[in-house]
């Protein structure tokens, strides 16, 4: 039997995480492959339904990078994103996701390394938590049609 390999949405903010992303892969650093990444022009920006849908989607963890706080090109989006992920961890127990399959990390423009290792621990972690059970809070797409009016 395949070992469980966990799917991994990113949301890497443009101008430090992305960027150290790219210095990583550059730098041909050894990564584990299991992450997916969407290029956002601030962390700030993340919307928290994009997270909800990744999930729903079928991702088993969703990373979120930004600026180290005072770095952020926007001036506060970095403080956004912490207030907006530090409310989706409070609220994912109530759709029986665990709270550390969200996790927000500050990536610098030139910290690829700071890149894998955040990556590769995330990974590693997942792996540990298993699959999501995504039974436990998504209605079969039938109960939802349903559950609709009309």
């Amino acid at each position: 039997m395949a070992e469980f390999e966990p799917k991994i949405v990113a949301f890497l903010c443009n101008w430090c995480s992305y960027a150290g992303a790219d210095l990583a892969g550059t730098s041909r650093m050894k990564c584990l492959p299991n992450v997916i990444s969407i290029r956002l022009m601030c962390s700030g920006g993340l919307d928290p339904t994009y997270v909800l849908k990744a999930f729903k989607e079928g991702a088993d963890g969703v990373l979120v990078c930004g600026c180290n706080p005072g770095d952020c090109h926007y001036l506060e989006g970095n403080y956004k994103a912490l207030r907006r992920v530090s409310l989706l961890q409070r609220m994912l127990p109530h759709f029986g996701v665990e709270p550390r399959r969200l996790q927000l990390h500050w990536v610098c423009a030139s910290c690829g390394d700071e890149f894998v290792t955040v990556v590769n621990e995330m990974t590693n972690e997942l792996k540990r938590l298993g699959p999501i059970k995504r039974e436990s809070w998504m209605p079969a797409a039938e109960e939802h049609h349903a559950m609709a009016p009309g």
